[in-house]
């Protein structure tokens, strides 16, 4: 499993060096394969402690990274919910809406919530506002509705740390909530708490899942990221799980940094069933890995509770 993913020898894609402008912090981006380039929101912490969301663009989705010139979705742009940061956004494609949904966490004096914004050119965001309170975070919306509902996994805090799905109408209101992927407790490398990744990814198996989980080693969290399949039809059913994980940290600059021993994935997509992953590592820098898809599916059949 350890072979599984193959990580890009320009890791670290980019780092707080690449910006044109003073900043802690590069990670944990959001990316959109638009066909003659790739697009990344990019989670910019700056030395105030708190961050934005900016976009890059790469026509080889590796090199040359051009930044736009002012933030997409800013703290400073007035929203209350947002005081203390936007971070950690799952861009997904929404076929009904002709545009990009943006799932983040928005940060306030009450901690961080689910948020919900849409854009059709990542020019200018139209925000529909908090949609989960506080603690509730690693929202990922679905493509597509589901018998009329459009469907996101997100984690609460509450409940042991497991990854949730709930049920829309409108984006606005959601409910039906369930518990779609559980963390699994004991020794498990996903045992102390799991989150959603990479938005879900359409296969003929189902929906694939990239998650990341966590463990403690001497007190301290490893995150590393594992799969998992759900019902194509009623993805709140989980159908395939794996059991171990399939990127860890092992590199320099995945082990040290800001927060070390962390690979944490928020975007990516499938090009010529090649799986890429856009991963944060250590809290300090973007990089990417990439995997055969039908080699990740294929880990996912086994025993789904683990």
């Amino acid at each position: 499993m350890q072979g599984l993913f193959n990580r890009d020898s320009h890791n670290p894609l980019i780092t707080a060096a690449d910006l044109p402008y003073q900043a802690n912090a590069v990670f944990n981006a959001g990316a959109a394969d638009l066909g003659d380039e790739v697009l990344l929101l990019v989670r910019v912490e700056t030395t105030s402690g708190r961050s934005h969301l900016i976009v890059a663009r790469s026509k080889d989705g590796v090199t040359d990274w051009q930044f736009e010139k002012r933030a997409l979705l800013h703290p400073a742009q007035g929203f209350s919910y947002e005081t203390n940061g936007v971070e950690d956004c799952r861009l997904t494609w929404m076929e009904d809406l002709d545009a990009w949904g943006i799932a983040y966490a928005a940060y306030s004096n009450h901690g961080p919530g689910v948020a919900l914004a849409i854009t059709k050119d990542f020019k200018t965001a139209e925000r529909i506002g908090m949609v989960c309170p506080p603690d509730d975070k690693n929202a990922a919306l679905f493509p597509r509705r589901f018998d009329g509902l459009y469907a996101m996994l997100h984690r609460p805090s509450v409940g042991g740390g497991s990854v949730w799905i709930s049920y829309s109408p409108d984006l606005r209101y959601w409910g039906a909530p369930e518990v779609v992927l559980p963390v699994r407790g004991g020794p498990w490398w996903d045992g102390a708490r799991v989150g959603a990744g990479l938005p879900p990814i359409d296969t003929e198996a189902g929906w694939l899942i990239i998650y990341h989980g966590v463990k403690y080693a001497a007190g301290n969290p490893i995150y590393r990221l594992g799969a998992a399949l759900l019902d194509r039809d009623k993805p709140h059913r989980l159908v395939g799980r794996g059991r171990q994980w399939l990127l860890s940290p092992a590199e320099i600059y995945e082990r040290s940094g800001d927060a070390p021993n962390i690979v944490f994935a928020t975007g990516g997509f499938v090009r010529d069933n090649v799986l890429w992953v856009y991963y944060g590592a250590a809290d300090s820098c973007i990089c990417l890995a990439t995997a055969d898809l039908d080699a990740v599916v294929s880990v996912t059949t086994g025993d789904a509770t683990g």
